[in-house]
């Protein structure tokens, strides 16, 4: 009689190892996202819970592909949301300012605004491929089977985000410069 095939699952020492090894360079990219470190955690562990309930159907050579899926899914559905509610004006999400920062950390917050704005003005297609290229850690390979696309598609994609928030903040740069000399 012989063995029957192992079955394609992830134990619970994989899904352990899994956590360890990505919970912090996803929380990166869901605060890049979303830009709010309370939903960032609530969705890796989102992101956590529902790799623990596909388990039994996750093979472990995708597993880190399935886990970056599944965030990147959930991040695109929290944004969708955020701006649904905004629409609807249930939400002021409107920053809070201090008016006693020095000039340099002015300076750094509003160059971060800039680069928030542009990162957030990309179509979805690709602001997904630059967040998880410049903040995964993962190879273009895992980033291709995370989104499901060819991988040449990912570093046309990248150099495409890359080029169009190099154009926005410099488009912003006049702006700045004559706010400046005021």
């Amino acid at each position: 009689m012989t063995d029957p095939a192992p079955t394609p699952g992830l134990t619970v020492g994989d899904v352990e190892r899994l956590f360890v090894q990505l919970e912090r360079p996803l929380f990166n990219v869901m605060y890049r996202w979303l830009w709010d470190r309370d939903e960032s955690a609530e969705l890796v562990q989102e992101t956590f819970t529902r790799l623990w309930q596909a388990r039994a159907r996750v093979r472990p050579d995708t597993a880190g592909a399935f886990v970056y899926r599944i965030a990147v899914n959930l991040a695109a559905s929290r944004r969708r949301w955020r701006a649904l509610r905004r629409f609807v004006a249930f939400d002021d999400d409107s920053p809070a300012t201090s008016e006693a920062q020095p000039d340099l950390a002015v300076l750094g917050a509003e160059r971060a605004a800039a680069v928030r704005a542009a990162v957030d003005a990309l179509p979805e297609k690709l602001r997904r491929v630059l967040v998880l290229c410049e903040l995964s850690e993962l190879p273009y390979a895992d980033i291709a089977a995370a989104l499901g696309i060819p991988v040449g598609t990912v570093g046309s994609r990248r150099h495409a985000a890359a080029e169009r928030v190099r154009r926005h903040l410099q488009a912003q740069e006049p702006r700045s410069e004559a706010a400046v000399r005021r």
